[in-house]
């Protein structure tokens, strides 16, 4: 396993009297792909902003390698950000924005051709080395700013929302180079989105921050299947999120209706939370389900319908990729296996993360 390369500890900043981040612990590893993910205000970009010296905690330190680096200045620091707002230098060429910092390291002519030339060819942009930055597309000049960071060779790469000013199809396709630059640079990733596909397609780990708060640390599988709260549930994909009584062990009751499921320790007749995502509901003949609705909406998505029915005063969500026409008199079923029991949060912004696990 990789070595921790950034431990945040106890980390707590805020602005005007408001708490941004609260006793924040964190550890990134070597070569890691790591995600912040939230909603705005949750606290990652301060994060981040807090690993590339751009701000102080107001308490708690920050240890790269060994070293505590906290009141170190950002161009201290073995790392390199690139933010949603490319900040290219318009007077320079292509090969002087790549080389500013190079420069400023007064290394040789020749060790910033070779680099440039590097750069370039590792973004997939050779030959533009004397092209003008308003010459290229929102997606060229993103390369450019990667390029930028990396011919200084830092341990870590920050990324502020770099893909956020793209369209669609452009940010995918950024998506999948840097996966490729991740693994052929070989250095630490630490990314921040607010977009749930881009944290689970690209991460070896995604941490879901809200109000401050580190609510889960997981790989993308991990925060998909197994979110730990219904705040993670409902903010990582789509989730029928409904109040239940945990009757026993492996039993659970909602909408009037007992389910069996495969959790276990919450005690007897205990309020839940259960989470049922809409491609885990099964809709079958009425007679079939554990439970009876009538469709009430249909949209086609290309992969699945998305449906969504009334039944036992419940809005049900499902993916299927079996149409039923609204109107029609359905079953609903759920396996035991894809059925999520949650703990009730004792409060909006419950802490909920064994930061070691």
């Amino acid at each position: 396993m990789s070595k921790r390369l950034i431990d945040l500890q106890h980390i707590t900043k805020s602005f005007d009297g408001q708490m941004v981040l609260d006793d924040l612990n964190l550890y990134i590893r070597e070569n890691e792909f790591l995600t912040l993910l939230g909603p705005s205000g949750c606290g990652k970009t301060t994060t981040l902003r807090i690993i590339g010296g751009f701000e102080t905690p107001d308490a708690g330190n920050v240890i790269f390698d060994g070293k505590d680096i906290t009141n170190l200045a950002p161009n201290e620091r073995q790392l390199n950000t690139v933010f949603q707002k490319y900040a290219l230098f318009p007077h320079m060429s292509i090969a002087e924005n790549i080389a500013f910092g190079l420069k400023i390291r007064k290394k040789s002519k020749a060790y910033i051709e070779d680099k440039i030339r590097y750069a370039l060819k590792l973004v997939n942009l050779d030959g533009f080395e004397n092209r003008t930055v308003d010459s290229l597309s929102g997606g060229q000049q993103q390369r450019i700013a990667i390029a930028r960071a990396i011919v200084n060779e830092p341990k870590v790469l920050l990324l502020d929302e770099p893909l956020g000013a793209l369209d669609l199809k452009l940010r995918q396709d950024m998506q999948y180079e840097l996966i490729r630059l991740k693994n052929e640079l070989g250095i630490t990733f630490v990314y921040v989105t607010h977009d749930q596909e881009e944290a689970l397609t690209m991460s070896d780990t995604v941490v879901v921050m809200n109000q401050g708060y580190i609510q889960q640390i997981g790989t993308p599988e991990d925060i998909y299947n197994e979110p730990i709260n219904a705040f993670v549930a409902d903010f990582i994909g789509e989730s029928n999120i409904i109040d239940g009584i945990m009757l026993e062990d492996r039993l659970v009751r909602i909408l009037d209706v007992n389910f069996p499921c495969v959790d276990e320790g919450f005690g007897n007749h205990t309020p839940v939370d259960v989470v049922i995502r809409p491609e885990d509901v099964e809709l079958v003949e009425p007679e079939d389900g554990m439970i009876q609705g009538d469709v009430t909406s249909l949209i086609f998505k290309g992969v699945h319908w998305e449906t969504e029915v009334l039944a036992n005063g419940y809005e049900w969500l499902v993916h299927t990729t079996q149409m039923h026409p609204v109107g029609s008199h359905v079953g609903i079923r759920v396996v035991p296996f894809n059925i999520q029991i949650m703990n009730k949060p004792e409060s909006n912004d419950e802490k909920a993360v064994d930061i070691d696990a």
